[in-house]
């Protein structure tokens, strides 16, 4: 999640279009004025894309069998370095570009050794974009090469050379190969964030366990006196990958897997795709799907996704019929019948993918489709015929999956019908709605009906909605959609923006830009947040994944001194107690200073919630991001899933950290 303020902003003049207005950028220019085609946006996320692009150098020279082991440092002042044993940029002087190569591939965009399939047969960097679009957008790249017995050095300030590419020392004889990246963002063109220590650590993972038998290894020296340190090596897979996504549920069998390549021709001659899948159905009743493309995760899906999900449904339906359980009158499962409970990895190598955008957040190759569809379709076959125990399981998971989704179904028609049903929902008496609608509204979700009431006070009627709800919604983590239906609390959450539930959601319906969560700083408060996070991610995703969720950040104390008065906000890292003591070090006598502590927004009056808390102009709000989808649908389960000792484990080992709080 990341803080950002929120202010309104005025309409402007249109102004005059001339010769003068067109500029002829250079490459590395257009990198720093148009980031967001590089490496998806200034922000936080796109921070960590930065690290991403040269960590996949690294991978890729795993692929080609050169490079087994990885290691990414975070030092000070927010450098870092990614180092890899691979053979190292080539140096010598270009033939056709008169410069040295290594210069070459840091500074031009569209220069790599990706496009020999020579040198890399599979690749997740394409474009000859990655390393060079980092090194533009960064206020000093080192580039470090160890190759030839020597060890070569360039300098580059925003991707422009300020040293020539030189050699620093020769190397031992048991001096590896390789190359290390070290670089420091921009902070003049990326937004102010600090790199994640965790965001970092579940990418890596994820990679590792695509990339068997590398060793990945990330450090923390910001850490102090101790630096802090992971390292990843998995041998299994991406089955070892299914077993930790599903350690904290039941599963019904071992994890189908299959590791295969498939040949296709095209009008360019014939290639082959590699293609690894790894599935397993849990007690669960949502889905989780991963999909990597040359170890790149495409959080999107695209055909290699398309093409699982297509033959696990038309496996198990032929296998239903054919055992006797869907009987001849009865309609097969469709894909969401298939899908409930599922744990779905799969990961392809090719030779030529096509991806969405540079970002590569969606696979397009049409052919990929029908090479994973073929590979799942052989394992899972196989599997069924030989495990019937196992198969009877999966088929009534299927069954039980039906028979909810036609309920749900059901209660949609009854929703659809007309007003009647909402009528006994919270929706028509207790939504305080705004005027104005679309992407400058915004509503409130708030815990109760006395912060309701204050928040109806406080707000600005033009665009800022509020909507009170009665105490702890349904856990959504646990019930079925036609369950959910039924509760009044989520139907009127529903209802109020527009956008209908799982299946039938439609982004384009919602009325509100924001949609913001307000809750008390309390325990309450919390579970109350998370409740409502996990029916978000759960049965609204694409709404999290637009940008359209937030959480307020109301003040915890207001602190008063004679007449003067300031707020104090929660701080990442600082307990209650330590927050307030780090603001009354700021005065003279603070055993005179006044001291309230907001337990609930309830408390505080409707001028001050609109200072503190509602006003764009001043307010601070959480935007909820999905940095990793397979890292939060983990936590999610864990925090509300049916399983105990994991949710205890966590408790007793975060137990400490809000020792000191005052709730």
């Amino acid at each position: 999640m990341t803080a950002t303020k929120e202010r309104k902003t005025a309409g402007t003049q249109v102004a005059a279009y001339t010769e003068s207005n067109i500029q002829a950028l250079s490459q590395l220019e257009h990198v720093r004025k148009r980031p967001g085609m590089y490496v998806g946006g200034t922000d936080v996320r796109a921070l960590h894309h930065l690290v991403y692009e040269v960590v996949d150098n690294a991978i890729d020279e795993a692929l080609a069998g050169r490079c087994d082991t990885i290691i990414v440092t975070l030092h000070d002042d927010n450098y870092v370095s990614v180092s890899d044993n691979g053979v190292g940029i080539p140096v010598g002087l270009h033939e056709k570009e008169k410069i040295s190569t290594l210069e070459l591939v840091m500074t031009r965009i569209g220069a790599g050794g990706k496009f020999d399939s020579s040198a890399y047969k599979v690749s997740g960097g394409l474009h000859g974009v990655g390393v060079s679009a980092v090194n533009a957008l960064s206020s000093r790249l080192v580039s470090e090469v160890r190759r030839d017995g020597y060890l070569w050095r360039q300098e580059y300030r925003q991707g422009i050379p300020v040293t020539p590419v030189e050699k620093i020392c020769v190397l031992g004889d048991d001096e590896s190969t390789g190359t290390t990246q070290i670089f420091q963002p921009d902070y003049t063109v990326m937004d102010q964030n600090e790199f994640s220590f965790a965001t970092l650590a579940a990418r890596f993972r994820e990679m590792a366990f695509v990339t068997r038998k590398v060793t990945m290894t990330l450090r923390d020296e910001r850490v102090k006196p101790i630096a802090r340190e992971i390292t990843f090596y998995f041998e299994g897979g991406l089955a070892s990958f299914v077993r930790y996504l599903n350690r904290n549920r039941d599963a019904l069998h071992d994890p189908v897997y299959a590791d295969r390549d498939v040949d296709y021709t095209n009008d360019h001659g014939t290639y082959t795709v590699g293609v690894e899948v790894a599935f397993q159905y849990t007690d669960a009743s949502t889905e989780t799907e991963i999909a990597f493309a040359n170890t790149i995760n495409t959080p999107d899906g695209g055909s290699h996704l398309t093409g699982l999900r297509s033959a696990i449904t038309s496996v198990i339906n032929r296998y239903a019929r054919k055992n006797g359980y869907i009987k001849e009158k009865d309609a097969n499962f469709s894909g969401s019948d298939t899908l409930e409970g599922l744990t779905a990895i799969v990961s392809i190598k090719h030779p030529d993918p096509q991806f969405e955008s540079q970002t590569k957040v969606k696979l397009l190759n049409p052919e990929v489709q029908g090479a994973v569809s073929q590979v799942v379709s052989e394992a899972l076959t196989d599997f069924l015929e030989l495990n019937p125990r196992e198969a009877r399981k999966i088929v009534d998971k299927c069954m039980t999956s039906k028979r909810a989704r036609e309920a749900a179904k059901k209660a949609r028609d009854l929703v659809r019908s007309g007003p009647s049903l909402l009528e006994s929902s919270t929706l028509p008496g207790k939504l305080a709605d705004c005027s104005a609608h679309g992407d400058g509204a915004e509503v409130y979700i708030v815990e109760g009906d006395s912060a309701g009431g204050t928040a109806k006070q406080g707000r600005d009627r033009h665009f800022q909605a509020v909507l009170p709800l009665r105490g702890k919604i349904l856990n959504t983590e646990r019930a079925r959609l036609d369950k959910m239906l039924d509760n009044n609390e989520i139907k009127a959450l529903i209802s109020a923006l527009g956008t209908g539930i799982s299946d039938d959601f439609a982004i384009e319906r919602l009325r509100y830009g924001r949609v913001i969560i307000m809750t008390d700083a309390d325990v309450d408060g919390s579970h109350i947040r998370t409740l409502l996070l996990t029916f978000f991610f759960r049965h609204m995703r694409p709404l999290v994944e637009a940008g359209n969720l937030y959480i307020a950040q109301p003040p915890i104390y207001r602190i008063r001194n004679g007449k003067d008065f300031e707020y104090i906000y929660n701080e990442a890292g600082l307990h209650e107690q330590e927050l307030l003591a780090k603001a009354l070090k700021r005065y003279k006598n603070p055993e005179r200073v006044q001291v309230q502590r907001y337990k609930g927004l309830g408390e505080m009056n409707a001028d001050q919630l609109w200072e503190t808390t509602m006003n764009p102009e001043g307010r601070t709000l959480l935007q909820v991001t999905i940095e990793d989808a397979a890292e939060a649908d983990r936590v999610f389960d864990m925090l509300m899933g049916s399983a105990v000792p994991p949710r205890r484990r966590f408790i007793q080992t975060h137990a400490k950290r809000v020792r000191n709080l005052d709730i």
